[in-house]
């Protein structure tokens, strides 16, 4: 599919949505206006967020040198770069709202695809904020097993599918 047939389809879709909610606002529909409220509450967290978010990002970009990312997070980073991935993941704030841009500003910097889909993974399983919440939920024991599980899961399937992708020719584009 084209670009411009991606476009239209994307409007169709959108267009759709919004006369789905307007309808379901109308009529009285409730799993309608409880996906309506759903969608402004996370548009209403992500207008707060994404506009600094992108502003770090932006300075990642700038300051951060290709030569530095590529020793660290590239291709002869070996087990490193997975440590580091981990420590960066740790330390994002905001989820996969974040971690998606700052994956594709890794991959034009030069990071092994296998070091950021492990940091995207990271990204949803180890977040400092969200471990210290989980913490005083669920208690210590929960969380340290979950993450003795989940950090070596992510580990392997990130070098399994990154591996895979890179045989078949599959690179992020930049």
């Amino acid at each position: 599919m084209t670009s411009k047939g991606r476009q239209c389809v994307q409007l169709v879709l959108a267009l759709g949505f919004g006369l789905f909610l307007a309808f379901s606002f109308l009529v009285g529909f409730q799993p309608g206006r409880k996906m309506g409220q759903i969608f402004g509450s996370t548009g209403m967290t992500m207008l707060g967020l994404l506009p600094c978010a992108f502003v770090l990002i932006g300075l990642f970009d700038v300051w951060a040198k290709r030569e530095t990312i590529e020793k660290h997070l590239g291709e002869g980073s070996g087990i490193r770069g997975y440590v580091w991935s981990l420590l960066l993941a740790g330390m994002t704030v905001g989820g996969l709202y974040v971690a998606i841009p700052v994956s594709c500003a890794l991959a034009s910097k030069g990071a092994r695809l296998s070091v950021i889909l492990a940091y995207v993974g990271f990204a949803g399983v180890c977040r400092i904020p969200m471990v210290l919440f989980e913490i005083s939920f669920m208690g210590w024991t929960f969380t340290i097993v979950r993450l003795a599980i989940s950090i070596p899961l992510v580990l392997v399937t990130s070098w399994l599918l990154g591996m895979a992708l890179e045989q078949h020719g599959y690179c992020m584009e930049q």
